[in-house]
């Protein structure tokens, strides 16, 4: 939930941020600070070859605070990490996979823009908190909507990841490179990274219970699931937020939270939000076409789908509850919560 570059959540100028305590009395992403977050980029603008001037434009918050910079020959997308989530070495093993992909022209994403002195991650100091910042190149078009243009994506995008996935199964991966692995112990288990699934907005002790029977199938159906060959580096947050298209284009933006898993689980990322729309049957049909154009998936891989698409849809849950303080999660609230308990019903149901 990076939202690294133009396709992310997009923040409109008459959004009002609702602040949320965090610890220690700091509240995060409130107007004051992307205020004071705005000057801390100006000053190191000038590293990328920029005037402390230039225009600056908040694009996006989630995981991350995204902003474009508009001067001269070209724009930048200027990415501030969120404190705490990822470490540095996180981070550029991030941006090595970026760069892999683009060297070997597997699929289309933003540049990476290094500081006029080589640098692809800038140590900035928040009033003695070190963050991080990086710039990418900004890529024009506008993310795919709901419609019937939407299957036709997906079936491309399920192509893309094919080749994503291949290349990850053959990258020799850099010495020291290290991501989050998401497994079921670090979304709904023991080390949730986004939350306990318990904490949702608004539930109460019967959907909890609910929550957690499902939770108990989640696991048992995950075990099967989990067979050599399965599990490796994916995106995992390819939503519609985080491609753009222009034309016939489809441009892959924000690998902020690409790590270890499920390769499968790559669709159910892509479906985030709209996991309870009845588009998603036609979603999937065309996700599975377009993937096996480009490589073999197992018979029960339709099955697995729907397996997927819940699991994500509780870590999604989680998520909102515990990044209440962003326009994704204030736009989602209890009803998403109660859309959760409505599919969890059905999911459980389907295998009684």
């Amino acid at each position: 939930m990076g939202g690294a570059s133009p396709g992310a959540i997009r923040v409109r100028p008459c959004y009002r941020l609702r602040p949320l305590m965090r610890g220690a009395g700091r509240v995060l992403y409130d107007a004051e600070y992307l205020t004071r977050i705005e000057a801390i980029i100006r000053v190191h603008l000038p590293e990328w070859g920029l005037p402390p001037d230039a225009a600056l434009n908040l694009m996006s918050i989630s995981e991350n605070a995204t902003f474009r910079a508009t001067a001269g020959a070209g724009d930048l997308v200027l990415r501030v990490y969120r404190p705490g989530y990822h470490t540095p070495a996180e981070i550029r093993s991030e941006l090595a996979w970026i760069e892999a992909l683009r060297a070997e022209d597997v699929v289309p994403t933003p540049r990476i823009i290094p500081t006029l002195d080589g640098r692809r991650l800038v140590e900035i100091d928040d009033g003695g908190t070190p963050r991080r910042m990086a710039a990418f190149a900004f890529v024009p078009g506008a993310e795919p909507q709901e419609g019937a243009d939407l299957p036709g994506w997906f079936g491309h995008l399920g192509a893309i990841h094919a080749r994503l996935h291949a290349h990850a199964r053959r990258w020799a991966r850099p010495q020291g490179f290290t991501r989050k692995v998401w497994d079921f112990e670090s979304m709904l288990g023991q080390r949730p990274l986004w939350g306990d699934f318990r904490a949702a907005l608004g539930l109460d002790a019967p959907g909890r219970a609910l929550l957690e029977r499902t939770a108990g199938v989640l696991k048992d159906r995950l075990a099967p699931l989990s067979q050599p060959g399965s599990f490796g580096l994916i995106h995992a947050d390819l939503r519609l937020a985080n491609l753009l298209t222009e034309g016939e284009k489809l441009t892959l933006i924000d690998f902020d939270d690409c790590g270890f898993s499920w390769f499968l689980y790559d669709f159910a990322a892509a479906v985030s939000f709209i996991e309870h729309s009845p588009v998603v049957p036609e979603l999937k049909a065309a996700w599975l076409e377009g993937y096996r154009t480009r490589a073999p998936l197992p018979d029960d891989a339709e099955d697995a789908l729907d397996v997927f698409v819940m699991l994500r849809r509780m870590l999604l849950t989680a998520w909102v509850a515990s990044h209440a303080e962003t326009p994704t999660a204030q736009a989602m609230g209890v009803a998403y919560t109660e859309g959760t308990l409505g599919l969890a019903e059905g999911f459980l149901a389907r295998r009684d």
